[in-house]
């Protein structure tokens, strides 16, 4: 090992310290990022704030295991899934995470001893956006079975930005409109994401198109 990787070694060291998960580290992680990363104090935090806060502080929970993950995988090896799809229906999904990190009653508890109500905070997500039929649902039910059964796997899809469009039926005729609903998707679920965008690629599209 080089002399400049070494001295790397104490980043590392303290990115595998785990996080504890209790009352009280929770509540300091919630308000550090209520009030450092979403930039609020006690006179203009409103109920969307909290679920901004909330969404960071138990993505950086998801990212420790991510990590984690990642680290075995990089130790064992195993083969990979990689599933490609157009589109993949996951909707609201903080709720999810809550009862997979197995923190969804310590998390209700924390928010009502700070006087508001979890399942309020809940609805402040929007869905994702990322589908509209029943192949997309059918994906994201791919990625959590595999997820269950501990199966190294990656889905690759598209963030639309026009991606679902309102459909109707007058007279046997169709009419179709877009509707501007993925852009609100994707700024009330921005945690679910963290942007790489120092990896570009770009697709081509054949053929002419027509806004």
């Amino acid at each position: 090992m080089s002399e400049a990787a070494a001295s790397h070694d104490r980043i590392w060291e303290l990115m595998e310290v785990e996080r504890p998960i209790n009352k009280e580290a929770l509540e300091k992680h919630f308000v550090h990022h209520l009030q450092y990363s979403v930039g609020k104090h006690r006179f203009n935090t409103q109920k969307y704030d909290i679920y901004k806060a909330l969404g960071l502080t138990i993505r950086d929970l998801m990212v420790d295991r991510l990590n984690e993950t990642q680290h075995n995988y990089r130790i064992k090896n195993p083969k990979r899934v990689y599933y490609l799809s157009l589109e993949f229906l996951i909707g609201r999904t903080l709720g999810n995470a809550l009862i997979n990190l197995g923190i969804d009653n310590l998390v209700e508890e924390m928010l009502t001893s700070m006087g508001f109500d979890l399942n309020e905070i809940m609805e402040c997500e929007a869905d994702a956006g990322l589908g509209n039929g029943g192949l997309g649902r059918l994906a994201a039910c791919f990625m959590d079975s595999m997820a269950t059964l501990n199966l190294p796997g990656y889905g690759y899809g598209i963030r639309y930005d026009y991606g679902i469009f309102n459909q109707h039926i007058h007279a046997s005729d169709h009419t179709g409109g877009h509707k501007f609903i993925v852009r609100k998707g994707a700024r009330n679920g921005f945690y679910k994401t963290i942007t790489t965008s120092i990896v570009q690629l770009l697709v081509k599209i054949q053929g002419p198109v027509t806004l």
